[in-house]
């Protein structure tokens, strides 16, 4: 009897069949709809891994010399097995498209086209053959080098120490040089976005206003992020037309990277041009962390001087030219760093002022903002002292206090929206329910997470590869789409294609509506002299502005 006893002629049906598997899996709907681009690359790399376990596989059974099929059973099942995944790709091209589909037209987003499916197929196979050159490549550099180690020592021997040798070297290259250069131009590409002056903002011309010939910081030097912060905004005149009166003009206070060297004088700086502002004089004071590029959420800022009848001062210190993943992964230290320097300085100086006439202070923060923000302060140095709240938006899943408040929640409530002791300190609120949904008394010191059960970034884990998310379970969110399924690995790299690409429009995902502002600064700062007819007219403004 004739056995195959050569890898080669059967190892790659075992891996169609898995990648195969891991294709579909791919396809079926995460927390966003995804551009064919995108899908087309996670598909690819599902694809090769679950062919790569496949030939793994294969390759260890070889290795065991355990029993070959015949060649003729082989070449048969060969022929079964692609006219089967074919069947199986062509099923979940199709239902892919109607997913994909759905959940647009839950977000009122463009539906796909019937071309998708093909520029799909054409990513994927692309995809596939660079991963399949690179391991081919890995292959020969492993056989190149136990052939010449094979005089020295056993074969088995000089197969493991290459392939750790090899391991190394392809990390090496990976690393020391593909990534860092990648991350070294990446820097020097967002630091000139960064410089770069848009012609249309107006210079600040008032004495108080960061940037005027006035101001300790050069107008240069915001960075393009801080230029749009100071200039932007509703402004005396806004407010003014919107109330039909006269009233407080916002202060709005920001430092850029190339305002100052380091993080402890950029929050020195920050200080002083608060002060010479007039920030403190302001009733209410906002210390804002920005995200990566120093961008700060206009929905977030605007809502809060608009309720407030610009009786606001604001302050915001940039901390990387990066956006917030490539910040994550390269100087998150830095702006934990930056933002505990800045809470340090302007918090130690708004405690020494007398307490009946200081502004109340709160924090705020979207994405890496938020988290940043969650860490610049301990407990132990604000307890006898407390600031009145923050509101953290799309908190990223490394946040510390989100994570262990949604971890110990209240028994019932679901993970995408939590109840935490009652809500005496900490609440959460998404674009359904509000703030006021909690059996306890809201104290003095508050706490606000603006949530949409759709955001990636706040819902992505690198533990959801092999444990299915609490988020996912029943009850879902109301923008959750009930088709969405875990899958091993495969849902992890979904979600993060999402955190990185995901598309959704305004009350969806990581995209914050500012009528969910204005509830959030409701209940957290509690303004006056707002009735519901108010605040129905506040928040059909700016939905008028959001129009095209």
């Amino acid at each position: 009897m004739r056995y195959l006893t050569s890898p080669l002629v059967y190892p790659h049906v075992v891996g169609l069949l898995i990648g195969t598997v891991f294709f579909a899996f791919s396809l079926t709907p995460s927390l966003l709809p995804r551009p064919i681009l995108i899908q087309g690359i996670l598909s690819g790399l599902s694809f090769s891994a679950g062919y790569g376990a496949g030939s793994v596989l294969i390759w260890l059974w070889s290795y065991l010399q355990l029993p070959s099929l015949h060649l003729r059973w082989a070449r048969t099942i060969q022929l079964v097995a692609s006219a089967l995944c074919l069947i199986f790709v062509l099923h979940f091209a199709r239902q892919a498209a109607e997913w994909q589909n759905a959940l647009r037209g839950m977000m009122e987003l463009e539906l796909l086209t019937d071309s998708q499916p093909f520029f799909l197929g054409l990513i994927v196979a692309l995809v596939f053959l660079l991963m399949l050159a690179l391991a081919r490549l890995f292959k020969w550099t492993l056989h190149l080098l136990a052939l010449r180690w094979q005089h020295y020592v056993p074969p088995r021997v000089s197969y493991l120490t290459s392939l750790f040798v090899v391991l190394l070297l392809f990390w090496s290259v990976i690393d020391g040089v593909l990534i860092n250069g990648l991350m070294r131009t990446a820097n020097n590409s967002f630091k000139q976005l960064d410089a770069l002056i848009d012609d249309h903002l107006p210079r600040p011309s008032a004495a108080y206003q960061t940037g005027s010939h006035a101001s300790l910081i050069n107008w240069e030097e915001l960075g393009r992020q801080g230029r749009r912060f100071v200039a932007g905004g509703p402004g005396e005149a806004g407010l003014r037309a919107f109330f039909d009166q006269e009233t407080a003009a916002p202060v709005r206070v920001y430092v850029g990277l190339a305002s100052a060297e380091t993080p402890q004088q950029r929050a020195e700086l920050a200080l002083q041009e608060l002060k010479r502002s007039g920030g403190f004089e302001r009733s209410l004071l906002l210390l804002i962390t920005p995200t990566g590029t120093g961008w700060i959420d206009a929905s977030s800022i605007d809502t809060l001087e608009y309720l407030h009848r610009g009786d606001v001062a604001s302050v915001a210190v940039q901390y990387s030219y990066l956006n917030s993943p490539l910040t994550m992964m390269t100087n998150q230290a830095y702006g934990e760093e930056t933002a505990r320097a800045v809470f340090s300085r302007i918090y130690g100086y708004w405690r020494t002022l007398p307490r009946e006439t200081r502004p109340r202070l709160y924090l705020s923060g979207i994405s890496l903002g938020s988290l940043n923000s969650d860490r610049s302060f301990d407990l132990f140095d604000i307890i006898d002292d407390p600031f009145h709240g923050a509101l953290w938006a799309g908190p990223p899943f490394r946040s510390n206090t989100w994570r262990r408040v949604t971890a110990q929640r209240d028994e019932g409530s679901p993970a995408w929206l939590p109840s935490f002791r009652g809500g005496s300190v900490v609440r959460f609120m998404n674009q359904e329910q509000g703030w006021d949904h909690a059996p306890e008394d809201w104290g003095s010191f508050r706490l606000l997470y603006l949530q949409y059960a759709s955001d990636p970034v706040t819902f992505f884990s690198p533990g959801s590869a092999w444990t299915e998310p609490d988020w996912m379970k029943a009850p879902r969110g109301p923008d959750v789409s009930p088709d969405l399924r875990w899958f091993p690995l495969v849902t992890m790299l979904q979600l993060g294609a999402d955190t990185m690409f995901g598309i959704a429009p305004k009350g969806f995902g990581h995209e914050y509506a500012p009528e969910h502002y204005i509830d959030a600064w409701l209940g957290l700062t509690e303004p006056e002299g707002w009735d519901e007819d108010s605040i129905s007219r506040l928040k059909s403004f700016f939905q008028a502005q959001q129009s095209p």
